[in-house]
């Protein structure tokens, strides 16, 4: 299934929705990368059973956000996607629960740091932990490690390069208030416990990136993203002002933006995608909106009309890691 072109092909706004998942509806948690070797851009997403028999007419249970798998989309161009299938380990059971995966790329090696769940369940309690899998083409991932991260209870990682060169995960630790807790490692492989780095709120998805000349730090707070900046990523400052925290008139763009991931164009400009949950049932759809800086705040118009098409050259070192 092909999803996503503007009608007239020399229109180059972004197409609303950039994405639908055509098995089960429900894409969340987008992540997009781009594979110089290929030249395909891919997307990875949790893919919700929205539609699934088990899910259909019951409205206490959550299983259906259990039981997923990583969905896998592929593009030419960051425009117009191509579902593939799903990615995960070749320890995966389609009876287990994959959330929230971030994919960076290092050397020449790609790492995935993906959350799990045993089991399908039907609330939201139990054990959940970060996972690590490398591959080198995208399509076979071999497992690594289980990420040490002091809590049984840790979800949503993502993962930047620290300025003396280790590198730093931010993660949801639902054991301690659902606040951003951190692990640091030298290699990406092997990861030590590095305390709380934001806990004035419960938040969860957080994507880390540079933009403008400081780091910011972006999460879901349920009521919008909530935006922290920082010059170090040590110290985290609130931005008064969250974003996506009102509807959009873009198609199936008319909810509160969640679980967002931040693709940087150079140093200005960035690329926000992020899952919206349209008309309050469990359908669910992934858009792209620009991120910019102005007056020293993080802005995001989801209904601004702006070019989107991403350039891999811009690209290459995200999180600053290496081709």
């Amino acid at each position: 299934m092909t999803t996503g072109p503007a009608a007239n092909p020399d229109d180059l706004r972004a197409p609303a929705p950039l994405f639908t998942d055509p098995v089960f509806d429900g894409p969340t948690d987008p992540t997009v990368v781009h594979d110089p070797d290929t030249g395909l851009w891919h997307l990875f997403y949790t893919q919700r059973r929205a539609t699934a028999p088990d899910a259909i007419g019951n409205d206490s249970s959550v299983a259906w956000v259990h039981g997923t798998d990583i969905g896998h989309a592929t593009s030419p161009d960051g425009r117009t996607w191509t579902y593939v299938g799903t990615a995960a380990g070749p320890d995966c059971d389609n009876h287990d629960t994959w959330w929230a995966p971030e994919v960076l790329r290092h050397d020449g090696t790609w790492h995935m740091y993906v959350t799990y769940l045993e089991g399908i369940r039907e609330d939201w309690t139990g054990p959940a932990e970060i996972r690590h899998y490398t591959s080198t083409d995208l399509a076979a991932w071999t497992y690594r490690s289980t990420v040490d991260t002091d809590s049984e209870r840790a979800i949503d990682a993502t993962v930047h390069r620290l300025p003396d060169g280790r590198w730093r995960m931010w993660f949801k630790d639902e054991r301690r208030g659902s606040h951003i807790h951190t692990a640091d490692s030298d290699d990406l492989h092997t990861w030590t416990p590095a305390g709380p780095a934001v806990t004035d709120q419960a938040q969860e998805g957080p994507t880390v990136f540079a933009l403008g000349g400081v780091y910011w730090m972006v999460t879901d707070g349920w009521s919008g993203l909530l935006v922290h900046r920082s010059t170090d990523l040590d110290h985290w400052h609130r931005q008064p002002v969250p974003l996506l925290a009102g509807p959009g008139r873009r198609a199936f763009d008319e909810a509160l933006g969640h679980h967002a991931m931040a693709l940087t164009q150079g140093p200005d400009e960035a690329y926000l995608f992020y899952f919206t949950h349209p008309g309050g049932g469990r359908r669910f759809t992934v858009q792209v909106a620009r991120l910019h800086v102005r007056d020293g705040w993080l802005r995001c118009d989801r209904d601004e009309h702006f070019a989107y098409l991403p350039d891999p050259a811009k690209t290459a070192a995200l999180r600053g890691g290496t081709a």
